[in-house]
């Protein structure tokens, strides 16, 4: 069951046309993630289901219940939706324990039962109750900014790049328990990013914006394995993308023949691999007749556990761009230095991309 509906949603400021005739199913209880670089739409998009700004045309539903069409449109309190914005937009002025509980009802005792609680759920040390937001931490104001969404008892959480301004490794910690946190409540969540990591890790389905459309929308793993165009394709992650002729289930292009997914003829396509689909190995280790072409390793760039290599491709007779860089992903204990002459084969299928 969908939880949210967006039908043909547009938006314009002016000439500028932010948003053109989104359409997006939400499922009940899912994470979507909407990713897409700086100024597609994304942020508008979210607003507008907030209830903060209204679309030109189009509606939206939630559970049923039209939000916004042609003659209606529910204002933002009424949505029981929570928001959580990029900083936090904690108030200066008041304690932790003040934001958390800011339109809450009731009686005290009550009330700070329920900040207790809240506080909890996000891990936050009751002792933080009576301190000020400037003596938070980054991922801390964020916990007091979700507690402070959560004691709405929202249908559905909005997340506007709650995460950009922590460090690395506070980051994957903050989205692992947002996400554990939203799934046990069984409240469906929305979150903006222009991180791709983040999108593919946190998302039960992905959708990709660019200059204010949705060009593809799905499972992340089918849209980072299969997308719509080469744009996608190198916004989701690094990839190899290159011209070649299909037949008969066969990409021909300056790797040799490569498997593809795509079996209908074609006299020109675009395919596309991962680095990580990339093998190679010693020249003299390579069997006679085997897939794939000469290489030579060109630079190394050593991270640990694995090394990313640049390698320059020997003219195949099948190559149309002899001389041809790609990049490899390999093990960083067994990656051979530059000036190696390797064999390079591609594992699996590449993808045929419909749009260039």
């Amino acid at each position: 069951m969908n939880a949210l509906e967006i039908h043909c949603i547009s938006k314009s400021y002016g000439a500028h046309q932010a948003l053109q005739c989104i359409n997006l199913s939400v499922p009940s209880g899912s994470r979507t993630v909407i990713v897409g670089p700086s100024g597609s739409g994304k942020t508008t998009l979210l607003r507008m289901i907030a209830g903060f700004e209204f679309p030109d045309t189009g509606r939206l539903s939630f559970n049923g219940q039209t939000l916004v069409d042609e003659t209606h449109e529910v204002p933002a309190h009424q949505r029981l939706i929570g928001y959580v914005p990029q900083d936090g937009a904690l108030f200066p002025h008041m304690t932790v324990a003040a934001n958390i509980g800011f339109g809450l009802s009731g009686k005290r005792a009550v009330r700070h039962e329920r900040i207790a609680e809240l506080m909890d759920s996000v891990a936050l040390d009751a002792n933080m109750a009576n301190r000020w937001p400037h003596e938070l931490s980054g991922g801390q104001q964020q916990r007091v900014a979700l507690a402070r969404a959560l004691a709405q008892q929202p249908r559905l959480m909005l997340l506007d790049e709650p995460f950009s301004a922590l460090d690395t490794g506070l980051r994957a910690t903050m989205r692992k328990l947002v996400g554990r946190l939203l799934a046990d409540a069984g409240i469906t969540t929305i979150l903006v990013t222009h991180d791709q990591s983040e999108a593919l890790s946190f998302a039960d389905q992905l959708a990709v914006m660019r200059q204010g459309r949705l060009v593809q929308s799905g499972d992340p793993q089918d849209l980072y394995r299969y997308p719509e165009d080469e744009h996608t394709a190198l916004f989701l992650g690094e990839a190899v993308v290159m011209p070649a002729r299909i037949e008969a289930g066969w990409a021909h292009c300056d790797l040799g023949r490569v498997l593809v997914n795509n079996h209908r003829n074609n006299s020109s396509a675009t395919i596309m691999l991962r680095p990580e689909q990339l093998h190679l190995v010693d020249v003299r280790s390579a069997s006679d007749g085997a897939h794939g072409c000469r290489a030579v390793v060109t630079e190394r760039d050593f991270s640990g556990n694995s090394c990313t290599l640049t390698v320059e491709l020997q003219p195949s007779p099948e190559g149309e761009l002899p001389g041809r860089s790609l990049m490899v992903r390999s093990s960083g204990l067994y990656a051979p230095p530059a000036g190696s002459v390797v064999h390079v084969s591609a594992m699996g299928h590449a993808h045929v991309l419909s749009r260039s």
